[in-house]
């Protein structure tokens, strides 16, 4: 993969921000779209659709990056009145070990809790031992808290090649690419946030959003109203393609 970057200024907060500038439009790694495997797996009707058949019903997912942080409990308090639930990719470093009591609460509130890796290293860059520890640590740290280990993983940038799907697959993640973003790290507009999903959103999309950055949070509810109101209903990414279930090392992306 080649990647265009941009730069930024300087210190960790611009460090993240740089490396969300970088898009997936060269991206070679063979990617599986949700609802393709979906659809493989319900002609065998062997598995469970759960709450929501994606088949008939205009399905969305939403998700959220690099937390938990300060507003994500108030994020929480937002999808609870909408009655949605969404999947988190999470941090290890100063995110997961800094916010136990939020991530217990993800859980519990039927949220799919993920793996953002330890401390956002680019994995395509890193050595096998080492992309292996960014992932290992936060699947325990999680594991810890919840009790369970994520089953899904969304690399920092969304870069990876066939050493980091090797080693997800050995450690049962899968991993989740997106269709829609509204680069909410360059804006503290809420209302370009939304508008910017409000545009791309598409049935069987991958919403990506970060619950870390100001803006973000106050642009949900807009978000989730405007989307329902448009006939659409929000799921894990999981229930988007159930009846299948997630192949771990596979790279999901509508």
């Amino acid at each position: 993969m080649r990647w265009k970057k941009k730069s930024i200024g300087t210190g960790p907060a611009a460090a993240l921000a740089a490396a969300l500038t970088l898009t997936l439009s060269s991206c070679s790694m063979p990617t599986t779209a949700p609802a393709s495997q979906r659809a493989d797996a319900a002609s065998d009707a062997k598995g469970s659709f759960g709450p929501v058949d994606c088949r008939k019903a205009k399905c969305i997912a939403l998700t959220f990056d690099a937390g938990p942080g300060e507003d994500t409990p108030h994020l929480l308090d937002i999808l609870k009145e909408k009655k949605v639930h969404a999947t988190f990719f999470l941090l290890g470093k100063n995110h997961v070990l800094k916010h136990p009591d939020t991530v217990r609460r993800l859980q519990a509130e039927g949220h799919e809790v993920a793996n953002h890796t330890w401390s956002h290293e680019i994995l395509t860059d890193r050595k096998p031992a080492e992309i292996r520890a960014e992932l290992e640590k936060t699947q325990d740290a999680i594991a810890k808290i919840t009790g369970r280990k994520p089953r899904l993983m969304r690399p920092p940038q969304g870069r990876t090649d066939d050493t980091v799907s090797g080693i997800s697959k050995d450690l049962g993640l899968a991993q989740v690419l997106w269709s829609a973003t509204a680069k909410d790290y360059s804006t503290t507009d809420s209302a370009l946030i939304e508008k910017r999903i409000l545009d791309q959103a598409s049935k069987d999309g991958i919403i990506l959003l970060h619950d870390i950055y100001k803006g973000t949070v106050p642009a949900v509810p807009g978000i989730i109203d405007a989307l329902k109101n448009r006939g659409y209903t929000f799921v894990t990414v999981p229930q988007l393609m159930a009846p299948s279930e997630p192949v771990p090392g596979t790279v999901y992306r509508p």
